[in-house]
């Protein structure tokens, strides 16, 4: 029974992405060319994976827990927001300097808002005062992480699949929330390392907000201050890690893209 609940979330958040990947990209609202960015050598790519992980994942985790699928749901309309607005500045650091200058960047209103859910997210999944506290921090903090490695084709995604996986051997929430992760970055794995499609900020957030809840859920105090560290140490180093995400050396850990199709050696339109 328990196998089956994870197996079913996995599949939901999946099929969900997935069909929603094909009838946006068959049906594209406004025209294809409003779904379209270029990436630094000029390759065109398609935005249609951004809204469908979200949505999809977002509903796939709101079946396992309303609290997940708030924060997923809330994290990925932060990053279409970024999307749109289109301010390319990485790392809080750089959102909150340009804040004490006066200036309200796009991206820091996604970090306040991502914030914000993930807080939220953290009260309903836990009970103490502290544990809600700590649930929400690792919440906002792994949607942030995620976004950071979005900067290559695969890199978000495989980092999702990778952290997610374990994940799928926990029992409960937090098990099925891992799958609902895992079922959503797969959905459009193919179509991201091939350099013919992004995820986005959007995307990005919401997946790192459905692997965020699932940590959350599927652990204790001290699981969850570990967390806790780990993202923030990750949010105050942000350069450093999107630096090693755009090495060679993520390339050996998650895959090289494909040379058939243009991915290889082509920085992704996020970085």
């Amino acid at each position: 029974m328990i196998v089956a609940r994870r197996s079913r979330s996995l599949l939901l958040s999946a099929a969900l992405t997935r069909a929603g990947f094909v009838l946006l990209r068959a049906n594209p609202p406004g025209g294809p060319a409003r779904w379209e960015r270029r990436n630094h050598a000029g390759r065109s790519v398609e935005l249609y994976a951004a809204p469908a992980s979200a949505l999809g994942t977002a509903v796939a985790a709101g079946r396992v827990h309303p609290g997940a699928g708030l924060a997923v749901l809330a994290a990925g309309a932060c990053g279409a927001y970024d999307d749109v607005a289109g301010d390319h500045r990485r790392g809080f650091r750089a959102h909150l300097g340009a804040l004490r200058n006066g200036e309200i960047t796009s991206g820091a209103v996604k970090l306040f808002g991502v914030s914000a859910a993930g807080l939220l997210a953290g009260a309903l999944l836990k009970e103490r005062p502290l544990d809600k506290l700590l649930a929400g921090v690792v919440i906002a903090g792994t949607a942030h992480f995620v976004n950071l490695v979005d900067v290559r084709p695969g890199r978000a995604l495989g980092a999702v699949l990778a952290l997610g996986a374990p994940g799928l051997l926990r029992k409960g929430p937090g098990g099925e929330l891992a799958a609902v992760a895992v079922g959503g970055a797969a959905a459009v794995l193919r179509e991201d390392v091939g350099g013919r499609a992004m995820i986005g900020d959007m995307g990005a957030h919401a997946l790192g907000a459905a692997l965020g809840a699932a940590v959350a859920a599927g652990n204790r105090r001290a699981g969850l201050l570990a967390h806790a560290v780990a993202v923030v140490a990750a949010a105050v180093h942000g350069d450093r890690v999107t630096a090693w995400a755009r090495s060679p050396r993520w390339s050996d850990l998650v895959g090289r893209e494909r040379t058939g199709s243009g991915a290889a050696g082509v920085p992704h339109p996020c970085g």
